[in-house]
């Protein structure tokens, strides 16, 4: 099990740290938000000595841009996120991959691959490897053109060499969950080794936010045990990470809320 750090954005990353080896989890998902206020030696001495292990940096991607500058933008900012995650022992960097209003899909879908591709020798190099996160078509405009796990995994055939896993999926049940090909995508993504990580929340019917008003495991609609089961099934060995965006639970007592995301979890695995 791990928890990501935005899911309980309002602590500290010593705070979550604490907070997280006081309840026996494990695994800590960083976001760049929290290490940045302490530097990359200091949050890795505060994972280390909670006795944490990172299961991923969250988030590089963003590489559709209007002109090729700001494509190398985007690529030379990536290789310096990778550097991060190594420095940090996190072995991937997780991508939310971009997109522009003023570009087609397919011209995003383009530089994305193209993106990946240009950071991929770094990345190789500094033994990180990179997870494609593909989002739920709402954010397809402006957030991420990559939208199924379809998408994810025929550039992850066109990216990695022959029986290698470099570039995979993270797959997050918000995000996917609807698909009607999902298991079957699980299952190819699988076999191949490209099943980089496993995010959990849940969608609410009613939402008041896109983005942030998750819901906690339990809170809406998600068979989160039946597709955990594709995920065993195909062989998925890492870890289950709580990713939570939500104002509602932000406002509460952390601490009262990591005893309801232990309870959930529980409940929902």
């Amino acid at each position: 099990m791990g928890i990501h750090t935005a899911t309980v954005k309002p602590w500290s990353l010593q705070e979550a740290c604490n907070a997280f080896a006081a309840k026996n989890v494990p695994a800590i998902t960083l976001w760049r938000d929290a290490v940045e206020p302490v530097g990359l030696e200091a949050a890795r001495k505060m994972v280390d000595d909670a006795g944490l292990r990172v299961t991923s940096l969250c988030r590089g991607g963003f590489f559709p841009a209007a002109d090729i500058s700001g494509q190398q933008k985007a690529i030379d900012e990536n290789k310096q996120i990778v550097d991060e995650a190594a420095a940090l022992r996190a072995p991937a960097v997780v991508l939310v991959c971009g997109a522009l209003p003023t570009l087609s899909l397919e011209e995003s879908r383009k530089q994305i691959q193209d993106g990946i591709a240009a950071v991929l020798p770094h990345a190789q190099a500094a033994g990180v490897k990179l997870s494609i996160e593909p989002l739920h078509p709402i954010y397809a405009a402006d957030r991420s053109a990559v939208n199924t796990m379809a998408q994810a995994r025929r550039m992850c055939e066109q990216l990695n060499d022959t029986g290698k896993n470099d570039v995979g999926i993270a797959l997050d049940v918000y995000h996917v969950w609807f698909d009607d090909a999902l298991e079957s995508e699980i299952m190819q993504s699988g076999e191949k080794g490209w099943l980089h990580a496993f995010h959990i929340c849940d969608w609410k019917a009613q939402q008041s936010d896109p983005l942030q008003d998750r819901g906690l495991m339990g809170e809406g609609v998600i068979d989160i045990k039946r597709i955990r089961n594709w995920m065993d099934a195909a062989n998925y060995q890492g870890d289950i990470e709580v990713e939570v965006f939500s104002t509602r639970h932000w406002a509460r007592d952390q601490h009262e809320y990591l005893e309801d995301i232990l309870l959930a979890y529980d409940n929902c695995m």
